[in-house]
């Protein structure tokens, strides 16, 4: 069993990846005041070319963002509007926020789309607009097309969660039935100035798949679209007006989303400022100085949570006792975006998935331990991040009465089974969003 003094070390060295991402800190390393205007990147604005700026946002880590651009630029922001997930507010002076259903979207995120697009219409040619774009932006702001209702929207929602259809494809099929996605915002912000600030949850930072690319240019289709369902054999129980939607697409009767060369993104800026390699560097460096050899392994893991809990465990294991892929005492870092197949009723998400099945694997192992984090605090719909397992959880849970490993497993109910074994980990939210961080340590 893991002592409390490195249970404390390993949680500390999480909370620095964390820190690492926190949305202030990423806005201040990018947007800088100059004598005539400020820099954001390598791009400079004049102030004599704008009236008013304006912040429009979406996302978990938007609120802080749209605050820390307050602080910069004080009375010169005109207002604005910032939509995020229940819990994930903070304090602003004159940009509003707003909150809403969050993985599944509801009537609030509908509402607020609404207004974000009107919002974006009433800027003026010689405004500024930021957008503040973050993960969870795509479910905040569902905003259906004419002839498709909300409720039809969360069906096809839940039905692409549970059958463990990757972000990039979810988002494929959202754009296409959005008037907000895909580029879409930008084009009603047309012909005002778009400067687009994004923090990635999104393995390999596509900027068009965060939160959908609402002032992206979109590489997908209607035809990507149905290709989605068809793979997950969603086409059938698909509400008939989307299937109708995505087919009239495909045969060109309703417009595509706006691509590269629409001359609206001249006017358009995206840039990233924070990304899960960003966390997980910053978790190396923080093992590091508590006196572990620790590497960044990938930031692009993918797959089925459970298949990939015997790799971030076979490291573990591997270190302790074979001084690989880090020698002993050794952390070995991992980020990105597993999925889950929902096949049970229980509770969980997908960081806690991983973290039971790595439990499996681990037990009975001596020095040895998974962490598996959800950056944003709230892994799927749980109030815990993730899980900090070790060679003797299940001893612990059996203890406890949390039952069998394999039924819980079965059931996707991380969640009950790593509180009876007092593995579960909660931070509450963090006010940022950049996937998911596994930690392999062996000593």
């Amino acid at each position: 069993m893991l002592d409390q003094s490195m249970r404390s070390t390993i949680l500390e060295i999480g909370r620095a990846a964390i820190m690492a991402v926190e949305p202030g800190a990423a806005i201040r390393s990018v947007v800088r005041k100059t004598e005539d205007g400020f820099q954001v990147g390598s791009q400079h604005y004049r102030d004599r070319d704008f009236n008013e700026i304006l912040i429009l946002g979406a996302g978990k880590a938007s609120p802080k963002m749209a605050a820390e651009l307050e602080l910069m630029f004080g009375d010169r922001v005109r207002g604005g509007l910032v939509v995020t997930k229940d819990g994930y507010s903070t304090a602003t002076r004159c940009v509003e926020i707003v909150q809403a259903g969050h993985p599944v979207p509801d009537d609030r995120g509908q509402r607020a789309a609404c207004r974000l697009v009107e919002f974006a219409r009433g800027a003026g040619e010689n405004d500024l607009l930021f957008c503040l774009i973050s993960g969870g932006g795509s479910a905040l702001t569902p905003a259906p097309p004419v002839g498709i209702s909300l409720s039809e929207l969360q069906f096809l929602t839940d039905q692409l969660l549970r059958s463990g259809a990757t972000i990039d494809q979810m988002n494929t099929v959202r754009k296409h039935l959005s008037v907000f996605h895909g580029g879409l915002l930008a084009k009603a912000a047309h012909p005002t100035r778009v400067v687009s600030l994004l923090v990635s949850d999104v393995v390999g930072n596509p900027v068009d798949v965060i939160a959908s690319g609402p002032t992206v240019p979109d590489p997908t289709t209607f035809s990507n679209a149905l290709a989605v369902l068809d793979e997950f054999d969603l086409r059938s129980s698909a509400p008939t007006s989307i299937c109708e939607r995505l087919e009239a697409g495909v045969r060109g009767a309703v417009s595509e989303t706006p691509m590269q060369d629409d001359p609206i993104f001249k006017l358009v800026s995206n840039l990233m400022i924070a990304d899960n390699a960003r966390a997980g560097q910053a978790a190396a460096e923080a093992a590091i100085a508590a006196g572990f050899n620790s590497q960044l392994i990938t930031s692009r893991v993918q797959g089925e949570a459970r298949e990939v809990a015997n790799v971030i465990a076979g490291a573990a294991i591997d270190i302790a006792r074979n001084n690989r892929p880090v020698k002993s005492p050794g952390c070995a870092i991992f980020g990105g975006e597993t999925t889950v197949t929902v096949r049970g009723d229980g509770r969980g998400g997908r960081s806690q998935e991983l973290a039971l099945a790595a439990a499996k694997i681990l037990a009975g192992e001596s020095n040895v331990a998974v962490f598996s984090m959800a950056t944003d605090g709230t892994d799927g719909p749980t109030d815990a991040c993730g899980g900090l397992v070790d060679g003797s959880t299940l001893t612990r849970a059996i203890a406890n009465g949390g039952g069998d490993i394999v039924r819980a497993l079965a059931n996707n109910d991380a969640y009950n089974f790593l509180k009876s074994s007092g593995d579960l980990v909660k931070t509450g939210p963090t006010g940022t969003n950049v996937n998911d961080l596994y930690m392999a340590f062996g000593w």
